[in-house]
């Protein structure tokens, strides 16, 4: 069966008032409660929240996480505001979109060797498998699958140009960074270069940024690691977003990135 062709670009206002509309942006799922605990955990840290950055002790205020939070992805930024709903800036949303379409489009003209993967394979994997279909298509290299590979209990898939995990016979959401390490110290033991360019969420994006391999990534307001990776510059973009809604909702915003990046949709 054909896919469904994909939707033309929005402008950049009916992109910010279809985010708002789908809860990608603004009033998000994600509560106040759990993204103030989250961003205690980092400044704790916690390792789990801080994705496969190394963040030393310079991030030991959760206030100064909040601060962060407030600018780079658009929460309250009021600290008395503890209970109830949080947001994410829509604006800050396609801002960051359009920093990443910069990226997307240098390595387009480079035809740049990609690797891409994701830790949200019922929502951002068909962001993920655009973005990879569309820079094949102009001429980058894409990572290829690795064999026999395995972290956290599960085996490392390859599906569509993107990685993911797999364990119990279905993909699964994690957000460590031992997969993507894996697949990294994989590509240097067989003697392959590294990417020169990874496009990934969660630890799959913290890892990667944190060995020094241009980085770009989505991170929803409760993963504070990798905006405080972009800024503090192990990552070149994070783009702020509701990182598991239903998988269909984001084409406008992967229309959107593709034609801003200069990439044709790949039907």
């Amino acid at each position: 069966m054909p896919m469904d062709p994909a939707p033309a670009a929005p402008s950049r206002q009916s992109l910010a008032a279809h985010l708002v509309r789908t809860r990608i942006a603004g009033d998000v799922a994600t509560s106040r409660e759990n993204n103030l605990d989250h961003y205690r955990e980092l400044a704790e840290g916690n390792r789990y929240f801080w994705l496969g950055l190394e963040l030393g002790d310079r991030w030991r205020d959760p206030a100064d996480v909040l601060e962060l939070m407030a600018e780079r992805c658009g929460v309250v930024a009021d600290p008395a505001h503890r209970r109830g709903q949080d947001t994410i800036d829509p604006e800050l949303t396609v801002d960051a979109l359009d920093r990443m379409a910069a990226v997307l489009h240098k390595a387009a003209e480079n035809t740049s060797r990609v690797l891409l993967a994701t830790g949200h394979p019922a929502g951002l994997f068909a962001v993920h498998h655009a973005l990879a279909a569309a820079l094949r298509a102009a001429g980058c290299t894409l990572v290829e699958p690795r064999e026999n590979l395995y972290a956290d209990g599960g085996e490392i898939r390859h599906l569509a140009g993107v990685f993911m995990l797999h364990r119990g016979a279905g993909l699964v959401h994690t957000h460590s960074p031992d997969p993507m390490r894996e697949i990294l110290v994989a590509l240097e033991r067989e003697g392959e270069p590294q990417p020169d360019l990874v496009i990934a969420d969660h630890g799959w994006a913290g890892c990667a940024g944190g060995r020094g391999i241009d980085t770009v990534g989505f991170a929803d307001s409760n993963d504070p690691a990798l905006f405080v990776g972009e800024a503090e510059g192990s990552l070149l973009v994070t783009v702020p977003l509701d990182d598991n809604v239903a998988p269909h909702l984001y084409a406008p915003m992967t229309a959107y990135l593709l034609a801003a990046a200069g990439l044709d949709a790949q039907s």
